[in-house]
């Protein structure tokens, strides 16, 4: 067996991450990077969140940018920068001179100043500002508009299903008091939407209007060029930073039942083997999802295959039914395969292939149809695809059981910070969710590392080329990375009272393991045949607290370490993830006398992988504590899991 490379090990192939340069323009703080300007603040509050220009096709995917002639001079208190991009793939060919400058007075601009070389479609091409949610959600804010009017408003509070502000030219929010962080837009005309509903932790003011019909053909030679300015207004002093250090502590707040959590059938199709069954039922699932279109001929076969699967694993399915116009037939046929097949369903979820969120009609006709076979089954609908579509398309509440929606990171972004950020904003979907569903319950299903489709598609996707992993397939899968972020959206969900999550698939490159075949691209994904991947030792983890309750947590750097804690019959247990390529020193708050410490981490994970059972057995080390404080120095991308000995008596005084 060979060793694979930390890197490989972190985030799923053997490749450094892109350059991040620390930058001051006078008293402001940020990060350049791949072309963008990323958390820009004023002390300890972030100001932006990101800035940075994107083209998109006419399915609304985001090209990828290569960045050349990079030159940046910086000073103390200022600096410039310029490089080049290009933007190409398929037939598209766009490039761009990008410059930004940041004074001493914490100033900053940038410009984007592009052609296209080749004429294609698309949705949108240009500048993109990001505000934080944290900072500014329910908070007000200034928008000048286009026509010089003034609009009073504020980053709404909860998830906003359409654009809050149109027809923008400038936004300025309070950022301490008596200071304010104003942003002009010029080149085009922009509006805000709520990234929220794709689970980015943020606002985002782009051009060109929706309202503007697209895609619009760009002729080869058309230019476009646009710029924004940050600057600070009404203020004489300045904001220090405190580095207090990084804390993770447990709440003393009321606690929640930890969701039932699930896994998805393989796409692939292949059964589960004898040994694949016994590791998963390690990890005390409460269900397995499987999708099944009725439209499709083979689909008695995906439930009869999803049916052994679940009976050997003794779960009830979570099915997932796509009707189409000829619905009543399809049910009716439906009965007749589930008369032979049999299978044990807790939950039914409605879609149809012309609704982007279920309408009640199709509800009610399954009801009347399923009821025959699954009494006891809930009847649930809402979306099939990305939270926003329930937003706008609110579902039947009065003909359901429970709502539905999936979660996926990379609607707009791609790189492990990125998918970090939307973990916060997934709690974010929830509590909007409730303040149109009343009292009933939530199921997020399916929660995947990447898109399973693209619901936004208005034309035909470009088929991947020979030897590439397919589109929903992310390299970061087999990695600590995917590990550490699954604890951190278990966190979200679970303190938010979800009542079911269903994650991934059960084997394959969208799995928690590999299948005993092994991987169809070892070039590609680095697998071995029959590895559990970092993933499954999560779920291993939380499936030995099955039925607990959750307690609420405090990270003093969400986007650095997160974790989830867990009580049952006098026992806690906290998962606590790394989620940055640099190992980071944290105080664990008022736990307990004593603790037993497991990590999984670059100096075990292979193990941990291809021997899960040897792992499992493994208790932790007893870990004295000082006054009840948990000092940890946790390797980049490590999972801590800490136990309380003293039968998990928490001391008092959590934050």
């Amino acid at each position: 067996m060979n060793q694979l490379p930390p890197r490989t090990i972190y985030y799923g192939k053997d490749e450094p991450l892109p350059d991040r340069t620390e930058l001051r323009a006078g008293p402001l703080s940020l990060i350049f990077g791949a072309g963008d300007l990323r958390y820009i603040r004023l002390g300890n509050t972030e100001i932006l969140r990101r800035v940075y220009a994107a083209v998109r096709d006419r399915n609304w995917n985001t090209l990828p940018s290569a960045l050349t002639n990079i030159q940046i001079e910086r000073t103390n208190d200022a600096f410039h920068i310029a490089y080049d991009v290009e933007n190409r793939r398929g037939g598209i060919d766009f490039f761009w001179k990008g410059t930004i400058v940041g004074d001493a007075q914490g100033t900053i601009t940038f410009i984007m100043d592009g052609q296209a070389r080749s004429t294609f479609l698309r949705n949108r091409i240009g500048i993109c500002v990001l505000h934080p949610m944290r900072e500014c959600a329910g908070f007000p804010c200034r928008v000048e508009k286009v026509d010089g009017t003034v609009e009073l408003g504020e980053f709404p509070k909860y998830v906003s299903p359409h654009q809050p502000f149109m027809d923008v030219r400038a936004i300025s929010h309070e950022v301490v008091p008596n200071l304010h962080a104003e942003v002009r837009f010029d080149g085009d005309i922009f509006e805000m939407e709520d990234q929220r509903n794709w689970t980015d932790a943020s606002y985002k003011t782009y051009s060109t209007p929706l309202r503007i019909p697209y895609p619009v053909e760009i002729e080869a030679g058309t230019k476009i060029s646009q710029s924004i300015t940050l600057s600070l207004r009404n203020s004489r002093s300045t904001v220090g930073y405190r580095d207090t250090g990084l804390t993770f502590a447990i709440s003393s707040d009321s606690d929640v039942p930890l969701p039932r959590i699930g896994l998805g059938i393989a796409h692939h199709g292949k059964p589960l083997t004898q040994k694949e069954l016994e590791r998963l039922k390690k990890l005390n699932l409460s269900h397995l999802r499987v999708d099944l279109n009725l439209a499709q001929p083979n689909y008695d076969s995906v439930l009869r295959r999803a049916n052994r699967e679940a009976k050997a694993l003794n779960v009830p399915l979570e099915i997932a039914l796509t009707l189409s116009g000829a619905a009543a037939r399809e049910l009716s046929q439906l009965g007749a395969v589930l008369g032979t097949v049999k299978p044990v369903i807790c939950r039914w979820f409605i879609f149809h292939v012309s609704e982007e969120s279920t309408s009640e009609k199709w509800v009610n006709l399954a009801r009347k149809s399923l009821r025959r076979y699954a009494a006891d089954a809930k009847i649930g609908a809402g979306t099939n695809a990305f939270f926003t579509e329930l937003n706008r398309g609110r579902p039947p509440v009065s003909a359901l059981d429970l709502v539905c929606y999936s979660i996926n990171p990379q609607a707009h972004a791609f790189d492990n910070a990125s998918l970090v950020e939307t973990l916060e904003a997934q709690a974010s979907t929830v509590e909007s969710a409730r303040q149109f569903v009343g009292g009933l319950p939530i199921a997020v299903t399916p929660i995947t590392l990447k898109a399973r489709f693209n619901p936004a598609a208005a034309g035909p996707e470009p088929e991947q080329p020979p030897g590439e992993l397919p589109a929903p397939v992310d390299v970061r899968q087999m990695s600590l990375f995917c590990a550490g972020w699954t604890v951190g959206s278990l966190k979200y969900l679970s303190e938010s009272g979800v009542f079911s999550v269903t994650y991934y698939e059960t084997t394959g490159w969208r799995g928690v393991m590999e299948t005993e075949d092994g991987s169809l691209l070892p070039d590609k994904f680095f697998s071995g045949p029959g590895w559990v991947f970092p993933t499954y030792h999560v779920f291993a983890d939380v499936g030995k607290f099955a039925g607990a309750r959750v307690v609420p947590t405090t990270s003093s750097d969400t986007l650095r370490m997160d974790g989830i804690a867990l009580r049952k019959n006098g026992t806690t247990r906290i998962l606590l993830a790394n989620f940055t390529p640099e190992a980071q020193r944290i105080t664990v708050r008022k736990v307990a006398p004593t603790v037993k410490l497991r990590e999984i981490n670059e100096t075990n994970a292979q193990k941990a992988m291809v021997s899960p059972e040897t792992f499992l057995t493994e208790p932790g080390g007893r870990v004295p504590t000082a006054d009840g404080d948990l000092e940890l120095n946790l390797l980049p991308y490590a999972i801590a899991r800490i136990d309380t000995v003293n039968h998990g008596v928490l001391m008092r005084n959590a934050v």
